[in-house]
């Protein structure tokens, strides 16, 4: 604004100027000059008066550096992958100009760290790890997969041998896989192979490198002499100097209320109480044929079961369905035909099936890559919590009842005949000791035949079948009961 008020008072000094030399004609040789020095003079004041006013032209304001950070600070396991997953479409969606691994793990699963290890290397966007402490075995392969790395002094980077949860290595076809991914990721990155080889297999021989007959590990020194560092940082500020990152903006992701609590549900000890709730659900309908309360309480367990292990990619739809399948057979053998028969026992063992593959990393019918012990370990769990359920149900049934707080739920006053209470058909009495004929199946009630009478009666143990011949051994007001004759 003051710098064109300089310019249109110069404009009109000159034309003043101008006039006046029109009118002394008699200097008309020596004015030319004069305007002409009053010509330049105006150009150079209309090109530095932007100067004058407002001093040297502003610096355009520097970009800013957009760094998304994502932690990995706990087990490999399936849930991580989807959590690094989502974190990574979040960076390239805020637009991220660069992702940082904060990386600190001991490792985990093969299948979980394999998918991570694809979406790194596909990734548009720079990927640039900081190893805190830890980057072993799982870490060590996901490391390897980003751009540059960076490591703590003191921290260290291999032991990438696939092993069972108890440290014990696993067949070679394992680690010839784990040889393989660990090859073609260092391959990418421009890094030694045979080096990321020998993190796996203590076999392979690297004079000066990797002689000793050990799984390869890295300190922070013998990784940036051997190329598997780029550098020495005690902090992510330290990352951004040595890569030469200055105004830096950054986020870091966190996982949302949902993934925290499909995290917390997926936990080995919750999972065990979610089958303990199940399978006693199902054993106390079984004892009271019907639908309740246990049965709906089961039925919720399984589901809060199933729901987060699908969601963590453990839990297959066929497994899911096969564990439907068996609750239904359950079902018809509570609804339609109680007692415990072919149904029920087919239900049990479809739903044991389903909860222990839902268990264990198997990829459909494919156990290639299940250890042995996972699997074992898996069936074992299952099956524990069916008969610690079992157990704890039959307990709870017989002590709760007879608390003064649960005692109240069922009548505990015996209605005596001496008291005056006389059953409504206090005269079926007259039949015990007689035989009769079942007109059904007892499990444990149906249908019996005494003297062309139809009478409902229930089995005194066991399961008796249509067609045999029993005999009534008692009346208790409201049952008759019979065994086989």
């Amino acid at each position: 604004m003051i710098g064109s008020i300089w310019c249109n008072l110069t404009f009109s000094m000159l034309t003043f100027i101008n006039s006046l030399i029109n009118i002394s004609n008699y200097m008309s040789n020596r004015l030319v000059g004069i305007k002409c020095v009053f010509l330049i003079i105006f150009s150079l004041l209309t090109a530095i008066s932007p100067l004058l006013v407002f001093g040297q032209p502003p610096e355009q304001e520097q970009t800013k550096s957009r760094v998304y950070i994502i932690p990995i600070k706990e087990e490999i396991t399936p849930g991580l992958a989807r959590q690094v997953s989502a974190a990574m479409t979040e960076a390239e969606e805020w637009e991220a100009d660069l992702i940082i691994i904060h990386m600190n793990t001991y490792g985990g699963l093969l299948d979980a760290a394999d998918s991570i290890r694809t979406r790194l290397l596909n990734s548009e966007i720079p990927v640039k790890s900081f190893i805190d402490n830890n980057a072993a075995s799982a870490g060590a392969l996901i490391s390897i997969a980003c751009d540059e790395i960076y490591m703590r002094e003191g921290a260290s980077i291999g032991a990438a041998t696939v092993v069972t949860q108890s440290a014990e290595a696993l067949p070679d076809k394992y680690q010839s896989y784990m040889r393989s991914m660990m090859r073609s990721t260092a391959e990418k990155r421009g890094r030694d192979p045979k080096i990321a080889e020998a993190m796996v297999d203590p076999r392979t021989f690297i004079p000066n490198v990797s002689d000793s007959g050990q799984v390869l590990t890295f300190t922070t020194n013998e990784a940036i002499k051997n190329n598997y560092c780029e550098g020495a940082a005690e902090s992510l500020q330290d990352v951004y100097r040595l890569s030469g990152i200055t105004n830096v903006v950054e986020t870091t992701y966190q996982p949302t209320f949902l993934e925290k609590v499909i995290g917390f549900l997926v936990n080995p000890a919750i999972s065990g109480v979610l089958l303990l709730i199940i399978m006693g659900g199902i054993y106390f309908e079984l004892q009271s044929p019907g639908i309740g309360f246990p049965l709906i309480a089961s039925v919720i367990a399984a589901t809060v079961y199933f729901a987060p292990l699908y969601l963590e990619g453990m839990a297959a739809n066929w497994e899911i369905l096969i564990a439907v399948a068996g609750f239904i057979l359950i079902l018809v053998e509570i609804i339609i035909i109680p007692g415990f028969g072919i149904a029920g026992v087919a239900g049990v063992l479809l739903l044991v099936s389903g909860f222990t593959f839902s268990l264990i990393g198997n990829d459909g019918f494919d156990f290639t890559f299940v250890p042995p012990l996972a699997l074992v370990r898996a069936l074992a769990m299952v099956l524990s919590s069916l008969i610690l359920g079992v157990f704890i149900s039959y307990f709870l049934a017989k002590r709760l009842l007879k608390t003064s707080r649960f005692g109240k739920l069922v009548l505990s006053e015996s209605m005596l005949a001496s008291d005056g209470y006389i059953s409504s058909d206090n005269k079926l009495s007259y039949l015990v000791g007689k035989s009769g004929l079942t007109l059904s199946e007892l499990r444990p009630s149906g249908k019996l035949k005494v003297e062309d009478q139809s009478y409902t009666a229930s089995a005194l143990r066991g399961f008796i079948e249509k067609g045999r011949e029993v005999d009534i051994v008692k009346f208790d007001g409201i049952t008759l009961w019979v065994k086989k004759k």
